[in-house]
């Protein structure tokens, strides 16, 4: 049995420091490697990021959209990126997204979360838009095999406020119902729930309250999308500590080689090591 996610992630963190290195494989940066835009430049720049980040940041987010798009042979390159990082000491949040109901929710968990499944990661994206309920098998899946969840609750998508910022009957904002589901899964827990939350970084004040959430935080939007250091601060105040800050065109922008892309993600770690001081 492998400890729990919210511990592993606490100790790689405290290791190797925040950053979240995303590994996204768009059209346009195999294109700027020098890459052709099928399944084998899709594997050149997977294993080139496997060779920069193994080991030197606490966590990676492949995501999945990218493979999925060469079909088979994309989500074959995907099952072997998420071998390669296995035993490095960097974590795999696999971005996927995933919310359904009943059994196809459950095939779902056992694709990402179950064990033997050549896609199962450290952690997943998942949505509880149809209801945080909707999401129990990856939560129980992820408990017993002692993996991680982050689940959507303020992303800094245009669209997003429509339905995050609703409020329901009683004046709770629907962002927040998120939240608290989240912290009464990650009750009691340490040093560290595995139930963690996306918000993104960009977001400006959120007027969540986090402080029972005993969870990780993934800030998408640092770096190319607009959100630097400070902003964490203004996002997330005193719960920065617990935060993920994700970069990905800001660093997969320096490759094609594996040395130049691995500086900048430890540029962008040191920095926020200095930041958070």
């Amino acid at each position: 049995m492998r400890a729990p996610f919210g511990a592993r992630l606490a100790a790689a963190v405290a290791e190797r420091g925040p950053l979240c290195a995303g590994i996204d494989p768009h059209p346009s940066l195999l294109e700027q490697w020098g890459l052709p835009c099928d399944a084998i430049g899709l594997e050149r720049f997977a294993m080139t990021c496997v060779e920069a980040f193994a080991g030197e940041v606490a966590i990676v987010k492949p995501q999945s959209a990218f493979f999925e798009a060469h079909g088979s042979a994309g989500v074959a390159v995907l099952e072997k990126l998420i071998a390669a990082f296995r035993g490095s000491g960097t974590l795999v949040l696999a971005d996927v997204k995933r919310g359904d109901i009943g059994s196809t929710m459950a095939a779902y968990a056992q694709a990402y979360l179950g064990e033997g499944s050549p896609l199962a990661a450290d952690a997943v994206t998942v949505s509880p838009y149809l209801g945080f309920g909707s999401l129990e098998p990856a939560l129980d899946l992820a408990e017993r095999t002692g993996r991680g969840l982050f689940v959507l609750a303020l992303t800094s998508n245009k669209e997003g406020p429509q339905v995050q910022r609703a409020r329901s009957a009683d004046g709770v904002p629907v962002a927040q119902t998120m939240v608290d589901e989240a912290a009464a899964r990650n009750e009691g827990t340490d040093p560290l729930g595995s139930v963690g939350l996306v918000i993104g970084a960009t977001v400006g004040r959120t007027e969540l309250d986090l402080s029972r959430l005993n969870g990780p935080i993934l800030a998408p939007g640092f770096g190319a999308q607009g959100a630097g250091a400070a902003d964490l601060a203004k996002v997330f105040g005193d719960h920065r500590r617990h935060v993920l800050p994700a970069s990905s065109r800001d660093i997969l922008r320096h490759g094609p080689g594996a040395t130049a892309l691995r500086d900048a993600a430890l540029r962008v770690r040191d920095a926020l090591a200095v930041h958070a001081r």
